[in-house]
């Protein structure tokens, strides 16, 4: 038995997960299979649409007790941006609710209401940011994907989580659906209404089996983390993370997918679809590539075909002949200086005695991670990891490296975990 399965065996002994007392439990030695989750033990409450229902909903959740479970639904893929177009709640007292955000945008009543209680979400970080362009801001949260990651479990999607420490299956088809639909179908709404309605039960198991690893604390300072984390700012430059970039090199042709990339945004922000509806990431690069001189050149290209109209073309058309027609000057340069150390593959030439370290410091931390039972991106990320090896402090002590690493974010516990594991690889490679 793994370190995982026992972990799932013990939480489902001594936190009520598994099968009801009346289910038959086999006793072949064989796993007991999961029970089937297929209704909200309420039912499927109304959709919240209008400000009256919601007046309600905030009233009923904020009499209720116990930590609140929040999810959302985006319609990724589909729309423009990273909107929640469902927000689903769960908390004792209140029951279940599941609220509209295009009929009710400003949630921030609810999440005032729900001020100093503990949110549980799963992949806070996923849906922090649509929760927060609506309003909800959690004071204090438990993740319960990042519980797993510390736990020890491999597989920490929601539904594996479900399953192996509360012996219950979710149906997790509605996943990718476009959540933008309305009216949003019944089968939708009941999946939606069961991602929540587990969240608490998972919680306080997680907990629980945190508790009797000595890992408690480290879930809260990871949790008190993502809290205080601010907004990310906008990205710099979000053209040069076109798929298929690495295969443009002159500054021409990184012209062109500039162009190219602003033009589909703007037009997929006015008819709020997903950029790569309007066209492609591939046509963009192949243009670049190809710098066609007219239209016919242009339709000739992959992702440029049959279905674009004479319209579209000639749109596409004008973005590469702008970008044909820029001064030298204003061409983009090959790219920004990062604000990193280089990617580690160009170590052994740049600096051979970096490249040591950052071997030495990986085979030590992946060791602990091995030791601790987590992952080793949990235990520091490869980011610090890097950072750490590539400017070493100047007299490497327990003293600076504790230093260096809460410099770069590591929480406290990390740094309690790997800053004389760390001082040893570096000393060791001079």
């Amino acid at each position: 038995m793994t370190d995982a399965q026992e972990t799932a065996a013990h939480l489902r002994t001594t936190t009520g997960g598994g099968p009801p007392d009346d289910v038959d439990v086999p006793s072949d030695g064989l796993p007991i299979p999961p029970i089937p989750l297929l209704e909200p033990r309420e039912g499927i409450p109304p959709v919240v649409t209008d400000a009256d229902a919601l007046a309600r909903v905030v009233a009923a959740f904020a009499a209720g007790t116990g930590p609140v479970a929040v999810d959302a639904e985006r319609a990724s893929g589909y729309r423009y941006g990273q909107r929640a177009y469902l927000v689903q709640l769960r908390r004792e007292g209140a029951g279940s609710a599941l609220i509209d955000p295009v009929g009710c945008p400003d949630l921030s009543a609810l999440g005032e209401a729900l001020t100093g209680t503990e949110w549980i979400l799963h992949a806070a970080t996923q849906d922090l940011p649509c929760l927060r362009d609506i309003g909800m801001v959690p004071t204090a949260l438990f993740d319960t994907e990042l519980a797993g990651r510390l736990a020890g479990f491999p597989r920490v999607g929601l539904g594996a989580m479900v399953e192996n420490v509360l012996g219950y299956a979710l149906e997790k088809g509605h996943s990718a659906v476009d959540w933008s639909t309305r009216p949003l179908p019944e089968p939708w709404l009941r999946y939606a209404a069961l991602d929540v309605e587990l969240l608490v039960d998972l919680r306080d198991a997680l907990e629980k089996e945190l508790d009797r690893q000595g890992k408690l604390e480290w879930a809260r300072q990871e949790f008190e983390a993502i809290v205080a984390a601010p907004p990310a700012p906008p990205r710099k430059d979000p053209w040069r993370r076109t798929s298929g970039m690495h295969k443009v090199r002159r500054r021409r042709q990184m012209a062109v997918v500039r162009e190219l990339w602003e033009t589909r945004d703007r037009i997929a922000q006015r008819r709020d679809v997903s950029p790569g509806k309007v066209l492609g990431d591939a046509a963009i690069v192949e243009a670049a590539l190809s710098l066609p001189s007219n239209v016919q050149a242009l339709s000739a290209l992959p992702g440029f075909g049959q279905r674009s109209s004479r319209r579209q073309l000639e749109q596409w058309m004008a973005a590469v002949d702008r970008a044909r027609a820029l001064p030298e000057s204003e061409l983009p340069q090959p790219g920004a200086a990062p604000s990193g150390p280089p990617p580690p593959r160009s170590w052994a030439d740049k600096d051979p005695a970096a490249a040591a370290r950052l071997a030495a410091a990986r085979t030590a931390v992946s060791a602990l991670a091995e030791q601790l039972k987590l992952p080793q991106e949990n235990l520091l990320t490869p980011d610090t990891v890097r950072r750490l090896c590539w400017e070493p402090p100047f007299r490497v002590s327990p003293e600076s490296v504790e230093e260096a690493l809460a410099g770069y974010g590591a929480r406290p516990w990390q740094i309690e975990r790997v800053t004389a594991a760390l001082v040893t690889a570096l000393a060791a490679t001079g």
